[in-house]
């Protein structure tokens, strides 16, 4: 069974699922705003805080052509440019969001855009990588990242079942021993109806790899049941509150909210167990209130058992139900009382 591990912490289908909160876009400019992000994703129950280390010049350029301008959705009318210069999180601030996370006890990494980014996230030495699903297919970026010895989460979102395969194979050629997949629809928000979530135990037969969910739905529903398919890590983007708007604000969890998903994805992760058919463990104390054969009106030693004083009743401390067609027109041993437990031994 495929493992992963992060700061530690052991993360697979033999582990409870593990909750990133994406910072993204949802610090809104601001340092201080970040800051208190992580401190109420640390309180919503997030095992990992995930950024985004990149700049607007390593993405793109600055042109506002029809090709760099969004058509649609969230961002209609934005030149990537302008997207990403408003969405980044500024390099200067990760020494302060790593050293915030150390003094919360909650692990800090980053998706890495481009090959110095990743330069630039090993001077704080991060305990994982993440590969956004539309960098999946940029074999330079996943060499980068291999060739630290990190292990690596890849969303998978827009990438073909070709070119997954083909990253996974850079990343081990390259030294990657971890790899975990996230299916991933990326739209935003997505709709539950395209989630597909079967993808999942498929990924896990077919793919030999820790899998798990980037979710861009809104709600908790799709986490949860993803988490009951097998899925051992759940990505949802994080915000203080939707109403403060950004570039993520519209799909992102609120605290609240994602501190119930934690708790529904865990409970849903205990409640599968192992395979266990018919009666479990902790119903055993309640088997005395099955049916079984008891006399319902007196019989004397050497007189018939019959329908009319014998009967399948609760409780269960009687022969079977399943002997009642044995035990009638047979004669009583003995005197048997109304409300005795019908036993082999009151039997001639």
């Amino acid at each position: 069974m495929a493992e992963i591990t992060i700061a530690s912490r052991p993360i697979g289908q033999g582990h409870a699922p593990y909750f990133i909160a994406e910072l993204s876009a949802n610090h809104g400019g601001t340092l201080e705003k970040a800051l208190e992000i992580m401190e109420a994703a640390k309180w919503a129950g997030a095992d990992a805080i995930k950024l985004q280390t990149y700049t607007a010049d390593t993405l793109t350029i600055d042109h506002d052509g029809p090709d760099f301008t969004i058509n649609g959705g969230l961002w209609n009318g934005y030149s990537l440019y302008r997207l990403y210069q408003e969405a980044h999180t500024p390099w200067e601030w990760h020494e302060a969001l790593f050293a915030k996370g150390r003094e919360l006890g909650l692990p800090v990494f980053s998706t890495p855009f481009d090959v110095t980014a990743v330069d630039f996230l090993e001077g704080f030495n991060p305990p994982v990588y993440k590969i956004a699903s539309f960098e999946a297919a940029d074999h330079e970026i996943l060499t980068k990242v291999a060739r630290t010895g990190k292990p690596v989460i890849m969303s998978t979102g827009m990438v073909d079942p070709m070119e997954i395969g083909e990253a996974m194979e850079v990343l081990t050629r390259e030294g990657s021993r971890e790899i975990a997949l996230l299916h991933c629809v990326s739209a935003y928000p997505a709709s539950p109806a395209d989630s597909n979530l079967r993808t999942i135990p498929h990924l896990i037969a077919n793919r030999g790899v820790v899998a798990g969910l980037s979710d861009h739905t809104l709600g908790s529903a799709v986490s949860v049941a993803a988490v009951a398919l097998g899925a051992s890590i759940i990505e949802k983007h994080f915000t203080l509150a939707r109403a403060d708007g950004g570039p993520d604000g519209a799909f992102s969890m609120e605290p609240a909210e994602f501190r119930s998903m934690v708790d529904d994805c865990r409970t849903a992760w205990e409640s599968l167990g192992g395979v266990c058919e018919g009666r479990q463990q902790a119903a055993e104390g309640n088997r005395v209130f099955r049916r079984s054969l008891y006399v319902v009106q007196p019989i004397a030693a050497g007189s018939p058992l019959t329908l009319d004083n014998v009967r399948s009743i609760r409780p269960g401390y009687g022969l079977a139900p399943k002997h009642l067609p044995d035990v009638i027109g047979r004669t009583a041993r003995r005197d048997i009382a109304r409300g005795t437990a019908l036993s082999w031994n009151d039997i001639v």
